[in-house]
């Protein structure tokens, strides 16, 4: 190679090798276009059988065998899963335009607060499997008793503030339809529909937000209220969309939510609250992060660009977040007090035995957010061309 740099014009030798890499580019283009084709194809065979969108063991399956075959050829096998899980983002997009109906096609179902932004969402996913939606938003309340005769599903999709009330009113649903609620808090709606309505009752909570493009790969938490095999068909019909289910107490699930959402959402506040008083450069921030402080960064700024009410109903719902986050105070006090002694051994101390509480899950996580890193740095190097 060295001889035949030192032969001819490094510059045509460059020319050429990148009119070989935009002709394999092309190639690759092409390829993604015929698979798109494929995967295409595949998702109307699944929409009309109600196979699930997404199977998990298929993909694991394929990503296997992609990264064998990566290494027998010389090719990086994490560059090779990196383009496959991409691609296959994609192809799930293109598998979500219509779905099979789990139950009879047409049945009538109402969305109370269907206009809101994740109600939208629930109720685009409906009308794409073949049902009859009806949305009842502020406009349509005042005739909601009418409205909602012959309904075979209710779901309640309205701010947590209002979900129990609006339930409490829908004692009047005929006995053979489903009450179902989205909301964030379970335990409450759960009661509350139990009491209102003496038909089946089932609470759910998407472990997303509405800008998803829909259930693919989502967490759906599922908390049996009354008469499940006369909701089953909605179970199946999300899990057809691609939803992950997983069942839980409403009382457990209320509990994990304080730390899963309540202490990330409140902590975000805080800090968000603090670098406005500081008033640091936002642009310097970020230009002196590298990709782990950018997220950590994002995850705070991403929590401002959202409706204020809806963090507010989710940290302020149920009283007993307060002596949660009064623990947590506590601590960060602690945590401060070694900083003022200058105590680093007990800091160390510490941190290792928080690490061995995390045990094997910590390691998980270096493995898992490198991957996350690597692709922030990759948009951040796009962002600045």
């Amino acid at each position: 190679m060295s001889n035949e740099l030192n032969g001819n014009d490094p510059n045509e030798q460059l020319a050429g090798l990148r009119d070989q890499i935009d002709e394999l580019d092309q190639q690759l283009v092409d390829l993604l276009a015929k698979r798109a084709l494929v995967t295409t194809k595949v998702g109307q065979i699944k929409s009309h059988t109600g196979m699930p969108t997404y199977v998990p063991e298929r993909e694991a399956q394929l990503i296997q065998s992609r990264r064998q075959q990566a290494e027998k050829a010389g090719v990086p096998p994490d560059l090779v899963e990196d383009l496959l899980r991409r691609i296959m983002r994609e192809s799930y997009l293109t598998q979500n335009s219509e779905y099979r109906c789990a139950t009879v096609k047409g049945t009538k179902i109402a969305v109370i607060g269907g206009k809101g932004a994740l109600g939208k969402l629930i109720v685009s996913l409906f009308e794409r499997s073949h049902y009859d939606v009806l949305v009842i938003d502020k406009d349509e309340w005042p005739d909601a008793q009418r409205l909602l005769a012959g309904v075979k599903l209710c779901l309640v999709a309205v701010p947590i503030k209002q979900t129990i009330n609006v339930i409490k009113t829908l004692t009047y649903l005929d006995d053979d339809c489903v009450l179902a609620d989205i909301t964030s808090v379970k335990h409450g709606p759960l009661n509350a529909m139990m009491d209102a309505h003496a038909g089946p009752v089932v609470g759910l909570h998407p472990m997303f937000g509405p800008d998803s493009p829909g259930m693919v790969k989502q967490v759906v938490i599922v908390c049996h209220g009354r008469g499940a095999a006369q909701y089953d068909w909605l179970l199946q019909q999300m899990t057809t969309w691609g939803a992950q289910l997983h069942e839980s107490d409403a009382s457990v699930h209320d509990a994990d939510m304080a730390y899963i959402q309540v202490m990330r959402h409140f902590t975000s506040f805080v800090y968000g609250a603090h670098l406005h008083a500081e008033d640091p450069d936002l642009a310097s921030l970020i230009a002196h992060s590298s990709p782990i402080y950018r997220l950590e960064l994002a995850m705070v700024g991403r929590l401002f660009a959202q409706d204020p009410n809806l963090y507010a109903d989710i940290i302020f719902d149920n009283p007993q977040n307060l002596a949660l986050l009064k623990r947590f105070r506590t601590r960060f006090d602690e945590a401060i007090a070694l900083f003022e002694a200058n105590d680093k051994a007990q800091f160390v101390e510490q941190f290792a035995h928080i690490s061995k509480w995390f045990g094997d899950y910590a390691k998980t996580c270096l493995v898992d957010s490198k991957q996350l890193l690597l692709k922030a740095d990759d948009d951040r190097m796009l962002r600045k061309k």
